[in-house]
Parts: structure tokens; sequence; C-alpha cells
């Protein structure tokens, strides 16, 4: 099996190349030989018993994606994108970028011939949805982004739908809630500071919290991610039905109860380095995202968290991040 990963240079990217590589199959497949792409070159892991091959390219660029899918991969797994806040900030880059880059790629798929069939992989997002909510977004809760992130995410999925209902490919679009704790450096997504205030108190230093306490948000570990990812890549997705995009499952927490979880794990020295600095912006933005879901659809098809618990997220990052210990 060829696995093809674009945006492989990203934290979930390279997370998710980590646990193929050390599993050496894709479900009951062997993985025989893998590409890792980005707009920068991804690393190229030195003990990798697999045959890799790295390329750093512009995915958006005309004829890029041909390029790509020239030794025609198995599986595609789509996660390339430009995050939330930039592609606010951004507008014609994110167009250019979410909605222009996947569909020279689907395109360039379809256009292939030979029979060429993937099965194709791609990250939405909760994005897609706006207020008003209900309590519980449930799986029937239609799309109305009030972002322009949102709003290309939406887009990709109905083409990945369509385009797997005309027999191009055998696509999924997992919506994917905030990952968290997303590991590194804080970066420009409007839903940073949901790990930023974790992460940071963590590693011994100061963080910022731009909204109350009361703001809640749907919420899943990096480790949740690459399983969410592995079992789109390996499912029958003919139990979908037509409707190629589901919401992934996670957890529901307010900023008050992730502050409580890290007081409970950590301890208050640690939650004494959030410092409380109000932005207008990201208050208006955090006002319009979703809170909770109802999880039927997902957990029917056999998707399942690695967390029960706020605690456990952090625990997670703790273990896999920080080698099991922190700055009290």
């Amino acid at each position: 099996m060829h696995i093809l990963i674009l945006g492989a240079a990203g934290m979930v990217g390279r997370k998710l190349t980590e646990r193929l590589l050390r599993e050496g199959r894709l479900g009951n497949r062997d993985i025989g030989r893998m590409t890792l792409h980005d707009v920068v070159e991804p690393a190229r892991p030195a003990d990798a018993k697999i045959p890799l091959k790295v390329i750093a390219s512009d995915f958006a660029e005309p004829g890029a994606a041909a390029t790509l899918i020239a030794e025609r991969p198995d599986v595609i797994f789509l996660l390339a994108s430009i995050v939330s806040g930039e592609a606010e900030a951004d507008f014609d880059k994110g167009y250019r970028i979410n909605l222009d880059g996947t569909r020279y790629m689907i395109d360039a798929i379809r256009t292939a011939g030979g029979g060429y069939k993937p099965r194709l992989v791609f990250t939405s997002s909760i994005a897609v949805f706006g207020a008003p909510f209900p309590e519980k977004i449930g799986d029937e809760f239609f799309h109305t982004p009030l972002t322009s992130y949102g709003t290309q995410k939406s887009i990709c999925e109905l083409l990945i739908n369509d385009y797997t209902r005309r027999g191009f490919f055998d696509g999924i679009s997992i919506r994917l809630p905030t990952i968290c704790v997303r590991p590194g450096k804080p970066n420009k997504a409007a839903s940073g500071f949901f790990s930023n205030i974790l992460r940071e108190p963590l590693a011994g230093e100061e963080a910022i919290l731009p909204v109350s306490e009361d703001v809640r948000h749907w919420h899943a570990s990096p480790r949740s991610a690459v399983g969410f990812l592995i079992h789109a890549g390996t499912m029958d997705l003919n139990t979908m039905g037509a409707r190629r995009n589901v919401s992934m499952p996670g957890l529901s927490a307010t900023v008050g109860e992730q502050i409580a979880a890290l007081d409970r794990v950590a301890g208050k020295n640690v939650v004494a380095r959030i410092k409380r600095v109000p932005d207008p912006t990201i208050i208006g933005i955090v006002a319009g995202w979703p809170r909770d879901f109802a999880m039927e659809r997902a957990l029917k098809l056999g998707f399942t968290t690695a967390e029960k618990t706020f605690d456990d997220i952090i625990r997670i990052h703790i273990e896999d991040e920080l080698g099991g210990k922190f700055a009290a």
C-alpha cells in the first residue's frame, strides 16, 4: 500500500506519520511506502523502516496536484490547510489554499484515468457550523459557517460528497473538534488559546486567556485526532451512505472547566501562570463557535476518543509531549 499525507509537516500530520511508521500497517494492509508532502519540507524520521519520499511544494499551484498523485497512492490523507485565524485575516490566501488547493487535488484524481480510485480522507472542521445552536448539535444540523475558514471547509465537504457520488474516488470528510493540547508554539488559529492556557503554564511560562471562563467548546486530543484518521482510512465507507461527512466525537468543556482540570492535574502554581487579557476580536469569533455535539452517528460508525475527561486530555499532553513531567 502507498500512502500520501498532504500537510505532513503539521502537528496532526507528524503524529499520523509517526503512528503509521510505528505500526507499519493501515488496517489489515501492510504499508509498502509513504509520501510526505507540505509547503515546507516535512521532517524525515531517522529510523523509518518504510520507504519514504519527502516533497516540499505548494499544492495549490496549478499542476502540483497531478505530480503528487502521479504514483497513484492508495490512500490520501488531505490535511493541508491554513488555520482559522489566518484564513480570516487573509481572505485570498484562505480561499487559495483551503478551497482551490483541495479542488486541484480532487480534480487531479478525477482526471488521472486508468480506473484510479483511491481512498481520500479530508480533515474538515466543526467550523462548518454557526450560531444559533441547539444545546447539542445533532447529525442533521445544517451548515451556516460564520467564518471564511468554515465556509471553505463546508464547500470542500460538498465537493468530496459529489466527486464520491460520481465514482471519482472513495471519500470521507471528518470534522475535527478543536485539538487540545496542541504541542509546539502558538499559531494563528483563533482557537489557539484553548491549548495555550494549558501548554505554556505546564512548561513554566505565562499564557494569555483572551475570553471569559464561561466560553464552552468542543475538544479532542491529538492522540484522538490520529485515531479518527486511521479509522477513516480503514473503515467500510459504504456504511455512511451518500453523506460522506461526519462530526467527530469529543469533549465539551468551558474554559473554567479546563482551568479546574489543570489545577487538579498540575496544581495552583501552574494555574497562576494564566493571565486574563480580553481580546474583543477573539471574543467575537468564539461567540459563533459550536459548544457541544450529539455523537450518535460517529459512534455508530466506529469513531471513538482517547479521553473521557479534560484531566485525561492534560495527562495525554504531559505523557506524549513532556516525557511525563511538567514545570510545577
